[in-house]
């Protein structure tokens, strides 16, 4: 039965001894909750600290080591999943460079370059193509080179690209013809003779207001056979496919005179690679 209000209120009283022993115990139970978990955070700052320091610290290692030596030791020799090439050569011959080692990346590096030469403008003159392909020819091809290049690069080929027998533009126009390789695979290396393979992009086309022919941009694989020949790699034969063409970007395509300022202002490369 409820209790009314009219009876007199009572209030028991504990001893002292009673009273102070559990309220104590609760207040300082809050303090040692508080502290072990600052303490928890604090140790995973510390682990999360000396994780990343690592990971820094084998980064740093990496990156001072040479690109080439990056791919070598990760993915084989002659790796094309990262940028190779130690030091270039310091020496040329006709404007063209030599004297690459005795290696797979030396005759990458000769079939780069042979690549940009081969599809240069002095392609289309009989005498700078004469010389050009002396350079990067070995003696016992380069006959048979000179004879295939001579036919590749006669008049009706000069004619295709506005050009006439000797290979000069049209007054007021200028000729533009550049290969730029994007990257070289070795196949077959032998320390002796190798095959490689130059995926390029190449710009063609004469460059000027009255140009019917305009600046075009094609891309193909070049395979160039290389032979060691007891101080240089040198080319022996050649073969060439189209593509692999990638989708062209969502850019305006430039006026005759900015292709013709940028042929005039930017010059191509001697050493591709």
């Amino acid at each position: 039965m409820p209790l009314s209000d009219d009876q007199p209120h009572t209030r028991t009283r504990l001893p002292v001894g009673e009273q102070s022993s559990y309220p104590v115990s609760a207040r300082q139970a809050r303090p040692v909750r508080t502290l072990l978990t600052v303490l928890a955070v604090v140790t995973l700052l510390v682990v999360a600290i000396s994780i990343a320091n690592r990971g820094k610290a084998d980064r740093g290692g990496g990156a001072t080591a040479p690109s080439g030596d990056r791919a070598s030791g990760a993915a084989g020799a002659g790796s094309s999943l990262e940028p190779s090439g130690q030091e270039p050569v310091s020496t040329t011959s006709n404007g063209i460079a030599n004297g690459y080692p005795h290696t797979d990346q030396g005759a990458q590096s000769a079939a780069a370059n042979f690549a940009v030469a081969l599809g240069s403008a002095d392609m289309f003159r009989t005498d700078a193509r004469h010389t050009t392909v002396s350079t990067v020819a070995d003696p016992a091809a380069e006959p048979a080179l000179q004879s295939r290049l001579d036919q590749g690069f006669n008049g009706d080929t000069a004619a295709r690209y506005g050009l006439d027998a000797q290979g000069r533009a049209p007054k007021g126009l200028t000729f533009v013809s550049r290969t730029i390789p994007v990257g070289t695979k070795s196949v077959g290396y032998g320390d002796a003779e190798t095959k490689v393979e130059v995926w390029s992009t190449r710009l063609t086309g004469l460059a000027g207001e009255r140009s019917t022919r305009p600046v075009a941009a094609n891309w193909f694989t070049l395979t160039l056979s290389l032979r060691w020949t007891g101080s240089d790699w040198k080319l022996t034969d050649y073969a060439s496919r189209e593509g692999p063409a990638p989708v062209p970007g969502d850019q305006q395509a430039a006026t005759a005179e900015e292709i013709t300022g940028a042929v005039q202002q930017y010059g191509g490369f001697r050493f591709a690679r």
